[in-house]
């Protein structure tokens, strides 16, 4: 078994689960009866972290620890692995943003390297860049920089993803620390073999699973928040949250059947199978988030706003990915900016799903009530804002706004006026939007709708075990 740091999807979210997932795997693996034995092709998994979100809770992130202040970071270090991201670009418009990063980086005269909210916003900008000429992996690099810099990553993280010696060490340090656990499982087992010598496999997942349990007597204090750690803690948990879990020359178990189906399994498989595997759990985990904070009356606008972040895909595949600028002029502020394939962009107004007048009938018609007609002409404001600056935005930051489309997503009919039936709600809806040239009016619940079927589309193309269009 080796432990590597690799890039996570979506967020990059500390993970809780990781120890509770490397136990139950060693539970599954004594379960099946494995036993040493021949290698088995390599099979990796990924271990994806969870969001809990309602009244009280929030997502685990870098800044969970940190206080409610920016800290913002630079170092020489930082404008190494700048200066040497620039090498691996040879289009002129990205190396003119990274020119504008490292000159607010500066060289360093006297020990102090350029930081703040403007170092940020200008690392943003190369990875926006980046994603215009389609180098992605770039981008993502430019994005994790900026991390860095708004203090929501420790340099420690970003030089394991690009400085080999770095990363060597702390492979090195996660090798210890799945031998250390593997050999605290192995002592658990030997006193339970001790205390009693005819416990079978059953008795040892029951210890396992007794030891789980136990994690029931964490809680949540009364304060506001955080965790009182040193940093190099901190540090050390970030990286948790970083972790890939490989899994090499697995044992072979006891069965020959078993066996037999598994190794059949593995010559299919292939890596294209296991990221679509992997994609529609991450996807699936994601909108189950997204229908949970839905579901709370409770919840904000901005627990909403997590629940969608980096998941452009519910909102159809016409969109390439959501930009990681959401200002683009000094008084306006977008709550999920997506470009699409020909560039241009699409606004996304999020507003709460408790709402209760959704729709209304003052005088036996139903019409939209003002709570959508406020969020409507807000955005009506923001694409106005976005056409008289395009020539300025699109020279600035390389993304055409003018003609930009939106969606408002707002309510569900089961926090509407009980009066309403869904299906009028629907309706009333529908006959808007007909009159709307650039903007959508749509509720939580057709969207987590349009998700699932999405989902099930995927799945059913997945399970059919042949492409479209392929003739046996």
């Amino acid at each position: 078994m080796a432990l590597v740091l690799a890039p996570p999807t979506g967020d990059a979210h500390a993970s809780w689960r990781w120890t509770a997932v490397a136990v139950g795997s060693l539970a599954v693996l004594a379960e099946a009866g494995w036993t040493l034995g021949a290698r088995l092709p390599r099979i990796w998994l990924r271990l994806f972290g969870t969001r809990a979100h309602g009244v009280g809770t929030d997502v685990v992130s870098a800044d969970f620890y940190s206080s409610g202040m920016a800290t913002f970071r630079s170092s020489y270090s930082l404008r190494l692995m700048v200066e040497e991201a620039r090498k691996l670009t040879e289009y002129a418009a990205v190396h003119e943003r990274i020119d504008a990063a490292l000159s607010i980086i500066g060289d360093g005269f006297g020990g102090t390297y350029g930081k703040g909210r403007p170092l940020v916003d200008a690392l943003e900008d190369v990875a926006q860049a980046c994603f215009l000429h389609e180098e992605l992996e770039l981008a993502q690099r430019f994005q994790r920089f900026a991390g860095y810099a708004g203090g929501k990553l420790f340099l420690n993280t970003i030089e394991n993803y690009y400085d080999a010696e770095a990363r060597q060490r702390s492979e090195e340090f996660m090798r210890r620390m799945a031998a250390l656990g593997a050999d605290r499982a192995v002592s658990a087992l030997e006193a339970l073999r001790a205390e009693n010598p005819a416990a079978s496999v059953t008795d040892a997942l029951a210890l396992f699973r007794g030891i789980a349990r136990s994690t029931g007597h964490l809680g949540i204090g009364d304060n506001e928040g955080g965790i009182r750690l040193p940093a190099k803690y901190l540090k050390r948990l970030e990286e948790f949250g970083h972790m890939e879990l490989i899994l090499r020359d697995l044992p072979r178990p006891a069965s020959a059947e078993t066996a037999r189906m598994l190794s059949e399994f593995l010559e299919d498989a292939d890596a294209g199978i296991l990221a679509q595997l992997l994609e529609l759990r991450a996807r699936r985990a994601g909108l189950a988030s997204l229908r949970d904070a839905v579901n709370c009356p409770e919840s904000s606008e901005s627990a909403l706003h997590a629940c969608l972040k980096n998941q452009e895909w519910i909102f159809g595949g016409v969109f390439v990915a959501e930009l990681a600028r959401r200002q683009y002029t000094p008084d306006t502020i977008l709550d999920i900016p997506l470009l699409r394939g020909d560039g241009s962009l699409h606004v996304v107004e999020l507003k709460r799903a408790n709402i209760d007048k959704l729709v209304i009938r003052p005088s036996g018609q139903l019409m939209l009530g003002a709570p959508v007609h406020h969020a409507v002409s807000q955005t009506q404001n923001y694409l106005r804002t976005l056409d008289e600056r395009r020539d300025a935005i699109l020279s600035q930051y390389g993304v055409d706004t003018r003609r930009a489309s939106a969606t408002v997503v707002i309510g569900h009919p089961q926090y509407a006026n009980e009066k309403i039936h869904p299906d009028q709600i629907a309706d009333t809806l529908r006959t808007y939007n007909t009159h709307m040239s650039r903007i959508e009016v749509i509720t939580y619940e057709t969207l987590l709708e349009s998700a699932e079927r999405m989902l099930a589309l995927s799945s059913a193309e997945r399970n059919s075990g042949q492409p479209e269009g392929h003739t046996p």
